[in-house]
């Protein structure tokens, strides 16, 4: 599987049998218009940062909330949490999805505004690849998620949702979250390709960069 990002929180999943894009962003966050193709999208919550479905190519199909879906011989199951750590009294709703392609299990957690409940925990513990915000301000800090990274225990880790100098909110870089991770200097790449053969034994943070 190829894993693509495309900047804040949008990946493009590539399977054998299918791609999946997330959280597609309008124009107006910063970066350039967005152009993908793929059979299913996945969002977050609703807003032009995380739900531009013009941006993808096609009549794919949206999943957009909690629930179980298969799909494009792809499972998916969303799971409910919240944008603030007042249980979305603040900003709303979240969900968090994982994603399972390829023999593989890709955990997504959008707009995650708080720390994972044991229940949470559960839901989303042992993913393969985690895509995880640091940048905090609308979400969480890189604190919160080195914690959340903990709790989770992914074999990849891949940050998402922080400033890169083209976002147009505040967000923090991600060299805080490295830090909190132990980690001094990586060298970011324009793709990550995997295999369940490929894992590592130990967590590892991979930095990806957005095609030019």
């Amino acid at each position: 599987m190829d894993i693509v990002w495309h900047g804040h929180s949008c990946f493009r999943l590539r399977g054998k049998d299918a791609a999946i894009a997330t959280d597609p962003y309008d124009q107006s966050l910063g970066y350039p218009p967005l152009r993908l193709s793929a059979e299913v999208v996945t969002v977050s919550h609703q807003d032009p940062h995380h739900s531009y479905l013009a941006a993808v190519a096609g009549q794919p199909t949206l999943i957009d909330g909690p629930g179980e879906y298969e799909v494009a011989s792809t499972f998916i199951t969303g799971v409910a949490t919240y944008r603030d750590k007042e249980k979305g009294r603040q900003s709303g709703r979240n969900t968090a999805y994982l994603i399972e392609l390829d023999e593989l299990v890709i955990c997504h957690l959008g707009d995650l505004g708080h720390l994972l409940s044991a229940d949470q925990i559960e839901a989303l513990k042992d993913p393969d690849v985690l895509l995880i915000p640091v940048g905090g301000h609308c979400t969480i800090s890189g604190a919160e998620a080195a914690e959340i990274v903990s709790q989770l225990e992914p074999k990849i880790v891949v940050p998402m949702h922080y400033q890169t100098g083209k976002v147009q909110v505040p967000l923090d870089p991600v060299d805080k979250f490295c830090k909190e991770m132990g980690v001094d200097s990586l060298a970011p790449q324009s793709k990550l390709a995997v295999t369940r053969s490929s894992l590592p034994e130990e967590t590892t943070i991979v930095l990806l960069v957005p095609p030019a």
